[in-house]
């Protein structure tokens, strides 16, 4: 079965073609240049590249594949969560498309998109497991039972991991997208030189909380500012991204007692982070724990993690039609096999 697939949640419009987990074609057309100018997403902009850049998108893809329209068996689009103007881009497109293919629509959820990114690198991965779900907009901890059963045991109570570094990193005047910029630079953290406080969420072990960090750094650099100091920027983006990595593999390794899950998962755009994996890594194979991440290519977002999910949407029942909308927010949970209209 193949599967033409469109992505358009954030900043990156993108189109795949898979058959199963074996990615035909995976097209990015990515705005980071433009953006940097502002020090982060404009939704306007961003909105408007993609219904520029959709159509050639689309047809690079099954270009790079070697097929053509005829040879599609199914269109899937990432509905939600996302900037509701560039999702909506996506579900347009690919309803008109899906329409006159006469081919099932499959909608789907982009975090379980960036799960599935894991499937196309390691072909034997198969639930259930434990995810670490970490990105710019979403931090969660994940019990992946199937394919198509998601259940989040912990998550933040404000601010992403990913949103962290990439306000950290603008208080530190580095360029967009923060995030990687700040793993690149990061040399070896002080502690002393730059407390960071260690958050923890009250009667809930596995949830997170990032604000405190975030406001942590915001005010070292604006302290630094007013007295005219200099900030040793490559210093504290390690610290920062130490403590971040504490936080994160704390909470995933008290999840790994109370599931019993010996697979542990890492997905989205902060898995690739390189201190992230290497202390992951460290700590899996003390406690003999399986670890899987996906290629850094299929880290950010793409079309081909939602292709390869869409497939196990499809098996599960889960298709659409025209009464399909994008949704700015939904819960990677928000239904087990079978697409609700007006869920």
């Amino acid at each position: 079965m193949k599967i033409l697939s469109i992505e358009s949640s954030c900043d990156e419009t993108a189109a795949s073609v898979a058959e199963g987990r074996e990615i035909l074609s995976n097209i990015v057309a990515t705005q980071v240049a433009e953006h940097r100018i502002y020090g982060g997403v404009v939704p306007e902009i961003a909105s408007r590249r993609h219904a520029e850049s959709i159509s050639a998108v689309v047809e690079e893809a099954l270009s790079a594949a070697g097929v053509t329209y005829s040879d599609i068996d199914a269109v899937a689009v990432t509905f939600a969560p996302g900037l509701i103007g560039a999702l909506l881009v996506g579900v347009n497109f690919a309803k008109g498309l899906a329409m006159s293919l006469n081919a099932p629509l499959i909608p789907v959820h982009h975090l379980r998109s960036h799960i599935a990114a894991n499937y196309i690198t390691h072909k034997e991965l198969k639930p259930p497991f434990l995810c670490l779900m970490v990105s710019g907009g979403n931090t969660l901890l994940v019990r992946v039972n199937g394919y198509t059963d998601f259940e989040i045991i912990g998550k933040t109570r404000d601010d992403a991991a990913g949103e962290c570094f990439d306000k950290s990193a603008r208080s530190m005047g580095l360029e967009y997208p923060g995030g990687v910029t700040l793993d690149k630079i990061a040399t070896k953290s002080d502690f002393k030189k730059y407390p960071m406080p260690r958050p923890k969420v009250d009667g809930a072990e596995l949830d997170f909380s990032f604000s405190g960090l975030k406001t942590a750094v915001i005010n070292i650099t604006h302290n630094a500012s007013q007295k005219g100091e200099e900030i040793d920027v490559p210093v504290l983006c390690a610290t920062v991204r130490e403590r971040v990595c504490d936080m994160l593999i704390e909470n995933t390794l008290k999840a790994v007692e109370l599931t019993g899950l010996r697979d542990v998962v890492i997905a989205g755009g902060v898995s690739a982070n390189s201190e992230l994996r290497d202390r992951m890594e460290k700590v899996c194979e003390q406690r003999g724990l399986n670890l899987y991440y996906p290629e850094k290519k299929y880290c950010g977002d793409n079309a081909a993690m939602v292709a390869v999910q869409a497939m196990y949407e499809f098996e599960a029942g889960n298709v659409s039609g025209a009464e399909l909308n994008a949704e700015a927010t939904k819960n990677i949970d928000y239904y087990k096999g079978v697409f609700k209209k007006g869920d």
